[in-house]
């Protein structure tokens, strides 16, 4: 009876390490992923929710600003978008140490020359682009390096920047939904997935 006992004991246990190894093994894919990986998959996380939110909205919405209640003087659709990616570009060109490569117009807001969906999708998904790009000069290395800050506070970091990169567009991201909502249409990060 002992025999068994340990026997059956003995397989209990094997098949637990070997269920905990399968586990561990889920867990763990391989070698933890370098910082610019790390970024890209934040930045990608929002733009895969921001970008179909402004394409969701119908053209002859995108002047479409709250006026309810405490909305007094807040953006419209369309310069939301046009905002997310001018600061987009600020950010990128401040990770690269560089010139911002396109028009952002005045401050934050975007170009006054952009005025349709298109033109605003476009201008969105190209900062995405070319924040992404700019992502590829974050390492390890380098990320707490001091830069020059884009809002013109001094110094920060590639690092900073980084987490800047995927805040700002989130923060927006929840102004567009209200948008959205207020006009009927459901986010399409919040319509049922079809399996």
């Amino acid at each position: 009876m002992r025999k068994q006992s340990f026997g059956a004991l003995l397989l209990i246990l094997v098949v637990s390490c070997a269920a905990f190894a399968q586990d561990a093994a889920k867990k763990e894919p391989g070698p933890p992923p370098t910082v610019t990986k790390v970024a890209h998959n934040q930045l990608g996380w929002v733009e895969g929710e921001i970008v179909p939110a402004a394409e969701a909205m119908p053209e002859d919405k995108f002047d479409f600003a709250p006026s309810q209640g405490e909305f007094k003087g807040v953006r419209t659709f369309l310069q939301q978008i046009k905002h997310v990616a001018a600061v987009n570009y600020m950010v990128g060109a401040a990770i690269r140490e560089e010139k911002i490569p396109v028009d952002i117009g005045s401050g934050e807001s975007g170009p006054d020359s952009i005025k349709t969906k298109a033109e605003a999708v476009k201008f969105l998904k190209d900062s995405f682009a070319y924040l992404h790009g700019a992502l590829d000069a974050v390492t390890a290395e380098n990320a707490t390096a001091w830069i020059k800050s884009p809002f013109g506070d001094g110094r920060t970091t590639r690092l900073g920047m980084s987490i800047v990169a995927v805040a700002h567009p989130f923060d927006h991201y929840g102004q567009l939904v209200v948008y959205l909502r207020m006009n009927g249409i459901i986010p399409p990060a919040s319509r049922p997935q079809q399996k």
